[in-house]
């Protein structure tokens, strides 16, 4: 998963996948879906990002994430 914010744009995109989007889905002012082209969700983007979250802190909590070198 990748996060990546446009100041450009004021838009965060939030990669779930390296898959390229062939449709998308508004569900809520400034909050589009993307999907593939077999229906699952490869992305989020919110639209106006520095007004609806705090661009400022980021926090990850209970991934299953593996230590660096871990097999």
């Amino acid at each position: 998963m990748k996060l990546a914010y446009d100041p450009d744009t004021d838009s965060l995109y939030i990669h779930l996948t390296e898959r390229p989007a062939a449709d998308s889905t508004e569900v809520a002012a400034g909050v589009v879906l993307d999907f593939d082209a077999s229906g699952a969700l490869v992305g989020i983007d919110v639209q106006h990002a520095s007004h609806t979250a705090d661009l400022q802190r980021l926090f990850v909590s209970r991934l299953p994430l593996q230590e660096p070198g871990a097999t």
